[in-house]
């Protein structure tokens, strides 16, 4: 828990609830301030809810409301980056990267979590992941923040190797469930059938696992 200020850089809303909320929670019991810079609002979201209450038009405040329920419910500090829902691919990287750099610049993070390029699965995951690890390398090595790349392909242990940090947020799991619960149009059905499921509320099954460990490589700005 040696940092001074955490910033998480992720595209959609909800990224952050499945991939690393046990580890900003954590974070925040210790009173190190976390920030999120989320990319989208997810508008382009299939899921509407179960059952459905949200159409095109309503999801992006729907989905807008339940990303600032849960930075409430982390208690961190939240920034819309104002980017388009499944379009990241086709921004300009670098003009990207200069927006995310001089956000950094201000805020000046000792830590940033973002996605591992390439081992993120959606291509929105991995074009906002290359433009975070990108910032960061524009800026000044002496002031430059260290870089955990989440990577969740299925084959990530194999290509990548083991992960540098794996953090067990069994202590945090009830209050992650409070997060990813907070995004109701997206996890309300999943998380209904994993709840009824023989494996919800065993911490070793392999269900459990994927959410009670959370994994993250550290980046290697001299390789």
């Amino acid at each position: 828990m040696d940092q001074q200020h955490v910033v998480i850089i992720l595209p959609h809303p909800d990224d952050e609830a499945f991939g690393c909320s046990g580890t900003i929670l954590e974070y925040r019991k210790n009173n190190i301030p976390v920030t999120y810079l989320c990319g989208t609002l997810g508008e382009m979201g299939r899921n509407m809810g179960s059952p459905f209450f949200a159409n095109r038009e309503t999801l992006p405040e729907i989905r807008k409301k339940e990303l600032q329920d849960a930075c409430k419910a982390l208690d961190i500090d939240l920034q819309m980056l104002g980017y388009r829902d499944k379009t990241l691919e086709f921004e300009d990287r670098g003009e990207v990267a200069e927006h995310l750099k001089s956000i950094l610049e201000d805020i000046q993070p000792s830590l940033v979590i973002t996605f591992y390029p390439g081992h993120a699965v959606h291509p929105d995951h991995d074009a906002m992941g290359a433009a975070a690890i990108k910032a960061v390398e524009r800026m000044d090595p002496d002031h430059r923040p260290e870089v955990w790349a989440k990577a969740i392909t299925h084959n990530r242990h194999e290509m990548l190797g083991e992960p540098d940090v794996v953090n067990d947020v069994k202590d945090q799991f009830e209050d992650k469930m409070k997060v990813i619960e907070a995004h109701r149009s997206q996890a309300e059905g999943m998380l209904s059938k994993f709840r009824n499921s023989p494996e919800f509320g065993d911490m070793d099954s392999e269900g459990m696992k994927m959410l009670r460990y959370e994994e993250f490589y550290k980046w290697d700005f001299n390789s």
